[in-house]
């Protein structure tokens, strides 16, 4: 007999829930706050599927057992409170997508760098020949792929922040890789690192002695956490600070490190290491050199042969909106790191940029501290446009580390006073460091219009 099941959100993970529930025989209703996107409305529509939006109307809820929630709806939320009065689990899509899953799952978490390593290991195993699927937070969500479709997929590389695993409660990845803890979202954490940091811990929560968990040995709150909760998971650590000159090929596990300052290793048990010189590397800068070392030893763990997770490290496009060249004006560079919404984002940004910069920065503040990126910003960063509704945290930290500060409401506006700004060899760099939603729908609306301005020029 169908059961009903509630998922509150019609965006790309609410929809996608709803029609992977749909075709595991339930009964989904969706219900939205706010007025919801045409596009997904129309899907809903289309699939038979019954849902409300411009709030939510507990007298229209069928009963159910299980609700599902959109990863923007936090967790004290006051229409949670509803479920849980009434002992209804509450969980996340892709906890959902995961009991219906299929294939081997490598799951990707982390403060920065996420997206970068989601890609590449959804490279190196398309490269391969593998039926690989890319999911989660980098776009598609879970539930709609396994929902669409037609051959399940041999391994899933599932990008998973921290609101997606705040709802998992038996979620438990054949490999974690868990790239860095720094503070990010930490309105949403009662502004406590450690209660974000536990937060991604969630990832290896469940794992089993079966599984890896791919780790930053440079990370000292992972290092922490490695030590207390702990975890059941095999552990693979992952340094890209060079230590020593001596190679390292005795390692009786998976492990990635510097063999030396130009050249990492990545020792596989009882095989022959691979090693790769940084210069190699499709992606440079110290962020994506340890990106591509996480990469690669999981496509080792994978059993991925050398010569292909070579090939596919050198040949790495890059994705849109992180560090992405847009163009060059009259000798001035334009480039759109628009996904870059917190500092430690924006730090690595600025430590790659070897010309003067002019940085387009501001939107939603999420708890930053501006103070890490003092001494880049006085030693690269020319002038500051402020594109926010609230410039004065940016203001107030910056004012006397550059030349000079303007404010814009509007991306053809920031685009169009940098390059006004700007003289040949100088780089326009928008890395935000905060969320988009006061101006713009989402990081990818507002590096959008940033491009668009600068081809418009």
């Amino acid at each position: 007999m169908s059961k009903s099941i509630i998922i509150l959100g019609a965006g790309e993970s609410g929809v996608g829930a709803a029609k992977l529930a749909l075709s595991r025989g339930y009964v989904p209703f969706v219900s939205d706050a706010g007025n919801g996107k045409e596009s997904f409305l129309g899907e809903l529509r289309e699939s038979g599927i019954k849902f409300e939006v411009g709030g939510h109307v507990t007298e229209n809820w069928p009963s159910t057992s299980t609700a599902i929630k959109s990863p923007g709806i936090p967790d004290n939320a006051p229409v949670l409170e509803y479920f849980r009065e009434r002992q209804i689990e509450i969980i996340s899509e892709i906890e959902f997508a995961s009991r219906y899953a299929s294939g081997r799952v490598v799951a990707i978490t982390g403060a920065n760098g996420k997206t970068t390593t989601t890609a590449l290991i959804y490279r190196l195993l398309t490269d391969a020949g593998i039926n690989a699927a890319c999911v989660g937070n980098i776009g598609t969500s879970w539930a709609r792929d396994i929902a669409e479709r037609t051959t399940p997929a041999e391994v899933t590389v599932v990008e998973a922040s921290s609101f997606q695993l705040d709802g998992t409660t038996s979620f438990r990845p054949d490999i974690a890789v868990l790239l860095n803890i720094t503070p990010d979202h930490l309105d949403r954490y009662d502004y406590k690192l450690s209660n974000y940091a536990a937060s991604k811990w969630r990832i290896t929560e469940y794992q089993t002695t079966e599984d890896y968990l791919v780790y930053n040995s440079d990370d000292e709150e992972i290092k922490t956490l490695i030590n207390n909760p702990g975890t059941n998971a095999q552990l693979v650590s992952v340094s890209n600070t060079y230590r020593f000159d001596s190679e390292q090929n005795s390692a009786e596990n998976f492990c990635a490190e510097m063999k030396n300052k130009n050249e990492f290793i990545i020792n596989t048990p009882h095989k022959k290491p691979f090693s790769m010189t940084i210069q190699e590397l499709a992606i440079q800068g110290k962020h994506n050199l340890f990106n591509s070392m996480a990469a690669g030893v999981t496509g080792r763990i994978l059993e991925l042969r050398n010569e292909t997770i070579r090939e596919s490290l050198t040949h790495f496009e890059g994705i849109e909106h992180r560090l992405e060249y847009v163009a060059t004006v009259n000798d001035i560079r334009f480039i759109n790191d628009s996904k870059a919404t917190n500092v430690n984002s924006v730090w690595y940004a600025l430590e790659c940029m070897s010309s003067p910069v002019i940085w387009i920065a501001g939107g939603i503040d999420k708890g930053n501290d501006y103070r890490d990126l003092l001494p880049l910003v006085e030693n690269k960063v020319k002038h500051l446009i402020c594109l926010g509704k609230d410039n004065s945290k940016l203001i107030a930290t910056f004012s006397e580390k550059v030349e000079t500060i303007h404010v814009v409401e509007t991306a053809a506006e920031a685009v169009q006073v940098a390059y006004d700004l700007g003289i040949p060899n100088d780089t326009v760099l928008l890395s935000p460091a905060c969320a988009s939603f006061d101006l713009f729908g989402s990081y990818e609306e507002r590096g959008n219009a940033f491009k668009t301005a600068v081809k418009g020029l």
